[in-house]
């Protein structure tokens, strides 16, 4: 049971300020073309919609550290969200950045991998040919001894807990994460402040997913440490988190690709959106049985991310068709109820979204221990490639103004050149 879970915890589907640059500056912000409170922009007057920034934060375990590196890349061009949306350590990670003041949120979110990773910090340099090695034997350790300021190992064991308990169903307690929330979030700010957060989990008893808002959605709510923790409890390794009447594990198990809530809701707003995968859905042909099985957890996880990003494309050109109908002098709709309109018009609403797809592909450790290596060299190397790739996906264009594009388009920061190739997904 608990070597599954392992493996489930490596592939399981598991931004942004100023940071160390200080506080961003009236006249930078100005440049964003006016924000309000919600920090969204004013209508152009010439009927665009408002646009919005949005992070979407894939779930992975450790190779969230990648996401750090993102966000510092983010904050070095004056680039924050106004809407951050995650899974698993995703949630974890949106939150931090969600619940901290602009010029706290990197800081918050570097001293949360800081901390996570301070159980093994060599005081050496790695080879690169002991890397895998290294990193076999430090999967094995933290698995024994667990995560500083994440979770621990239960004692007595789940096999010798009482029946039904959260302790017979887990084998890890994860006060610990609890209490690094609450150390480095500020609740208050979070569901008061200017930022929209979404966090993805999975219902124990039905299977549903929900999607916990702080500004909207059929899961609106104000969020606590609770809904948090529930998007990053992977069972059987991490506990039920209990909200309201129900029961709730990590999202990722039923879908690891927030992107499809982002798509669905805010509906009245264009969107930039960077969607940070942690599985890439190309790789090369495996060579060893390892391989083979790292290969299968990229394509598995990667896989939601396609079909939500190829559904959006093909559905592009039908809005609008439906748009030219609706805007047509004389159409012929007397057989339609007001229902129906209603219903055409929603479907045709005229949105730009451009996605950044900025998915890591070339990984310091890719072996099936990848999602809860947390030692601090393999940290740090995810936090370097988020920088990396980040960086060649703010050289496409200026992401600070809004789409341009018709319907939805999406270009994969990977490529060799993604402005001249933009590509519905990967």
């Amino acid at each position: 049971m608990f070597a599954r879970w392992v493996l489930q915890w490596n592939s399981c589907a598991r931004g942004v300020d100023d940071g160390d640059q200080g506080t961003r500056s009236s006249s930078s912000r100005d440049r964003r073309e006016g924000q309000t409170r919600q920090g969204l922009a004013e209508p152009n007057g010439h009927g665009r919609l408002p646009h919005m920034t949005v992070l979407v934060l894939q779930g992975g375990g450790a190779l969230g550290a990648y996401h750090l590196g993102v966000c510092e890349e983010l904050s070095s061009m004056d680039i924050a969200p106004d809407w951050v949306c995650g899974i698993s350590i995703g949630a974890i990670n949106a939150a931090i950045i969600a619940g901290n003041q602009p010029g706290k949120r990197i800081a918050a979110l570097r001293d949360f991998w800081e901390r996570v990773s301070s159980g093994l910090v060599p005081g050496f340099a790695i080879p690169d040919g002991a890397r895998d090695l290294w990193s076999q034997g430090a999967a094995l350790w933290i698995a024994t001894t667990g995560v500083p300021g994440f979770f621990r190992p239960r004692f007595p064991p789940a096999r010798f807990q009482p029946a039904g308990s959260l302790g017979a169903i887990s084998h890890y307690d994860t006060d610990p994460l609890r209490e690094t929330l609450d150390r480095l979030i500020d609740w208050e700010w979070l569901n008061d402040g200017p930022m929209r957060l979404s966090v993805g989990s999975v219902s124990v008893t039905t299977g549903r997913m929900h999607f916990f808002d702080n500004r909207g959605g059929p899961d609106h709510c104000r969020l606590t440490v609770d809904h948090i923790m529930s998007s990053g409890a992977l069972p059987p390794g991490f506990p039920p988190v209990k909200i309201g009447d129900d029961w709730y594990w990590d999202g990722g198990i039923a879908s690891n690709a927030p992107l499809q809530h982002v798509l669905d809701e805010g509906a009245e707003f264009d969107k930039n959106i960077f969607q940070v995968d942690l599985f890439p859905a190309e790789g090369p042909f495996p060579e060893t049985l390892l391989d083979a099985e790292t290969r299968a957890q990229d394509i598995r996880y990667s896989s939601r991310t396609r079909l939500n990003t190829n559904l959006e494309m093909q559905l592009s050109p039908a809005r609008l068709v439906v748009r030219r109908v609706l805007d047509s002098c004389h159409p012929d709709l007397s057989g339609l109820t007001q229902a129906d309109m209603e219903t055409l018009h929603a479907f045709a609403c005229e949105q730009h979204i451009e996605i950044a797809q900025i998915i890591y592909r070339d990984k310091a450790y890719s072996g099936k221990a990848r999602g809860y290596e947390f030692s601090r060299p393999t940290m740090e190397a995810h936090r370097e490639a988020g920088r990396r790739d980040a960086a060649k996906a703010l050289a496409v264009r200026d992401w600070r103004l809004r789409p341009l594009v018709n319907g939805v388009n999406c270009i994969d920061a990977g490529e060799e050149e993604p402005l001249l190739r933009p590509k519905a997904s990967r």
